[in-house]
């Protein structure tokens, strides 16, 4: 194995499971150090267990592998990196993988289903990526792996909730890859589609088999390899596709002066028209057309 991670420190929350465990498993096969995060409740959020953790230390000792187990909610992401510290002084991968499913139609959502999906896949991703942040800035050394979702990215019938908290960890991730290049903080972002306990839910069982955790796992693995130079950047993967995506955007048209909707309207052809299109990578590179009216002069503020 010519990527190892000996020496290397990596929480995978949500690792008792699934993604998570598959995840986890093969860091601790190529030298980390694993703290393996999993409250141990249902796919709803309820419950917990102090078994389930314990259960994938248990199987990647007896593979030889390093590892210790947390069962702390992700929404006390302190505790988990603490548990880190602890054990081994320090922290240089975080795979942000935990999740639960509230799944509704929006008429039918309750106030309950969408606090709880937030409150686990975003805020919860933001509390461990928060709480080894300043670990990571102080070595100069820190990959972050976010997890998030085709509905993020597509929505999906059902998953008001849970799409919106998956989107809104890509742009955390967005901003965190911009924030912490300079320290060689690097954050990435996948969609996977695997079999799981959550998607056995709105997969059919013959699809299963063929989207198996292990087919993700070498992404989040690569994306937390120190030789990866991959930064802000969205991959969907799943049953061994591996492809990354981006935002696309059309020329547009700029309006010189102030414009009616009817103006619009007449122009709307040329702002819907894909021919040529260009791919953002920046806020800066997103507002060229509205930078042009200010000037360079002015610089455009990202909001």
């Amino acid at each position: 194995m010519s990527l190892r991670f000996d020496g290397r420190v990596v929480i995978v929350t949500g690792a008792g499971n699934g993604l998570g465990r598959s995840h986890a498993r093969e860091f601790a096969r190529r030298g980390a150090k694993v703290v393996v995060n999993d409250l141990g409740g249902g796919i709803a959020g309820d419950g917990a267990s102090t078994t389930v953790a314990q259960a994938v230390v248990d199987e990647i000792k007896a593979l030889g592998g390093e590892a210790v187990a947390n069962t702390d909610s992700v929404e006390a992401g302190d505790k988990i990196v603490q548990t880190a510290m602890d054990a081994y002084g320090r922290i240089d991968v975080v795979v942000n993988n935990a999740g639960i499913l509230r799944d509704a139609s929006f008429q039918k959502m309750a106030d309950a289903d969408w606090d709880v999906i937030y409150r686990v896949h975003l805020f919860g991703s933001y509390k461990v990526s928060r709480a080894a942040w300043p670990h990571m800035r102080a070595a100069g050394y820190g990959r972050i792996v976010m997890t998030t979702s085709v509905a993020g990215i597509y929505g999906n019938f059902g998953q008001a909730n849970y799409s919106a908290a998956k989107l809104g960890i890509f742009g955390l991730a967005q901003t965190l890859a911009a924030e912490g290049a300079s320290k060689n903080i690097l954050c990435n972002t996948i969609a996977p589609t695997a079999g799981s306990r959550l998607t056995a839910t709105v997969l059919p069982k013959e699809m299963l088999e063929a989207l198996k955790p292990e087919y993700v796992t070498p992404v989040a693995v690569l994306l937390g390899h120190e030789s990866c130079p991959e930064n802000g950047k969205l991959f969907e993967v799943g049953g061994g596709w591996v492809s990354q995506t981006r935002w696309e955007q059309t020329q547009g048209v700029f309006f010189q002066d102030e414009y009616a909707v009817e103006d619009l309207q007449k122009k709307w052809g040329d702002v819907t028209n894909f021919e040529n299109s260009r791919h953002a990578t920046k806020v800066t590179e997103s507002k060229s057309g509205i930078q042009e009216r200010l000037g360079k002069g002015m610089v455009l503020s990202p909001q």
